[in-house]
């Protein structure tokens, strides 16, 4: 059985503020060896349960946030930005399951660190009408390859979103959320230990199914005007309102790379503290 891991940060054991999960920042240098550790006990786990081939994909801001050199040397690491699929590269790698570790609740959603691409600047975004997080677009991806979510990882509002989008997932909450930057924190010799178990059971689900290929819709709201004129020149994408876009496209292969785009011309026109 192969698996792929798509490991994001904000909902790593302990991460509760925006300096644990900053590139270069003394927390950021300490979360690195918490996130690895809930990576390793979730590969553990999977190789338990009868996986024997796991791929471990980068997700979070720079995708070079693991330590190569304390994982678990069953597994392969791709790392670095700019992949075809972003979070969800792989998925087209013929693997029967994918387990999202370290996942956060979607922009306008409570939760620890909560948003969808963009840190500050989408206040929401929405996939054929339902609000959606990073893990409802991947999950969503992931269909179209026939691949299943085996289990989703993060605070409590996290496993809640997940209990929508994939219901058959195993959710894990390694933290309880209080606000955007505070949470109840369970130590990592539990948490890992909570993480080892789940991922066992969860291959008990592996396996693929039928591709589901279908025609999609995201609208994306900003919170500000300038952000959805410069994202509406990316053709097919439409101004719908004075701060949100949105655009259709064929499948979720094709909505997810426009979504890219989108995210990325609006981020270039962030000015400083005036956003």
């Amino acid at each position: 059985m192969r698996i792929l891991i798509s490991a994001d940060m904000e909902g790593a054991t302990g991460v509760t503020w925006t300096d644990d999960v900053v590139p270069g920042t003394p927390q950021w240098q300490r979360f690195r060896h918490l996130f690895t550790g809930d990576v390793n006990a979730t590969i553990a786990g999977l190789h338990t349960g009868g996986a024997n081939d796991v791929l471990v994909n980068e997700a979070h801001s720079s995708q070079r946030n693991l330590l190569l050199e304390e994982l678990d040397a069953r597994v392969r690491m791709l790392t670095g930005r700019h992949k075809p699929l972003s979070m969800m590269q792989g998925i087209d790698s013929g693997v029967d399951g994918v387990v999202f570790v370290g996942y956060h609740a979607g922009a306008g959603a409570d939760g620890v660190l909560a948003h969808t691409y963009l840190e500050n600047q989408i206040t929401g975004v929405w996939l054929d009408g339902v609000p959606a997080s990073e893990g409802r677009l991947n999950a969503a991806l992931a269909a179209e390859y026939g691949v299943p979510v085996l289990m989703v990882t993060g605070d409590d509002k996290t496993c809640e979103d997940a209990r929508d989008y994939a219901p058959d997932a195993i959710g894990v909450a390694v933290k309880e959320c209080v606000s955007r930057y505070a949470a109840i924190c369970t130590p990592p010799e539990r948490t890992m230990t909570s993480l080892r178990l789940a991922a066992e059971r969860a291959m008990e689900r592996a396996g693929r199914y039928e591709p589901r290929r279908a025609p999609h819709r995201i609208d994306v709201e900003f919170d500000a005007t300038h952000l959805a004129q410069a994202a509406a020149v990316v053709p097919t994408v439409e101004q719908t309102a004075v701060r949100r876009v949105g655009f259709d496209a064929p499948d979720m292969t094709g909505a997810m790379k426009a979504f890219k785009v989108v995210t990325a011309i609006a981020a270039g026109a962030v000015q400083g503290i005036y956003g």
